[in-house]
């Protein structure tokens, strides 16, 4: 069924890595909406739903190029302890934001703390990995006026004001 721009397509779904980890899942009870054709979810699992039929399944896999991209090594920078708040215990794992020049939000990771050296990562999580969906397509319908200026899904699997 080819869904069209500015629907709300409701899912539950089972990610899992290149190793066969969860790494998230819905569920009916609990189920994921996005608008489609607004850049919610990875363009090549959109493309797969909308070929779905309501109350089907299928198994998407994606390659890194199709999800979030190559691992890129330039992506790691070098910094020192003190550029961080001095309060903050820094640890490998940890998320962050910093903001870009232009004022653009950047996730990154800390990769390694060695000392005063720390090593940050701001490659996506997942960027290299092949991922696998299982999905169940539960709904569709088209998204109200609201929804559309709010830019995310009200109510169940959605946002909730």
């Amino acid at each position: 069924m080819p869904i069209k721009s500015n629907q709300v397509i409701t899912i539950s779904f089972i990610l899992k890595d290149t190793d066969d980890n969860i790494i998230e899942a819905t569920t009916k009870e609990e189920p994921f909406s996005f608008i489609s054709g607004g850049n919610q979810i990875l363009p090549k699992l959109e493309e797969n739903i909308g070929e779905m039929l309501i109350g089907s399944k299928r198994t998407v896999v994606l390659s890194p190029e199709e999800a979030y991209g190559i691992y890129d090594d330039s992506a790691l920078q070098h910094v020192t302890r003190s550029e961080f708040p001095e309060e903050t215990d820094i640890q490998a794992g940890m998320a962050f934001i910093a903001d870009s020049p232009d004022g653009q939000q950047m996730p990154f990771v800390i990769k390694t703390v060695e000392g005063e050296n720390i090593t940050i990562d701001f490659n996506h999580p997942l960027a290299g990995q092949t991922l696998t969906f299982d999905v169940e397509l539960l709904s569709l319908r088209d998204a109200t006026i609201e929804e559309l200026s709010h830019g995310h899904v009200h109510g169940s699997g959605g946002h909730h004001h």
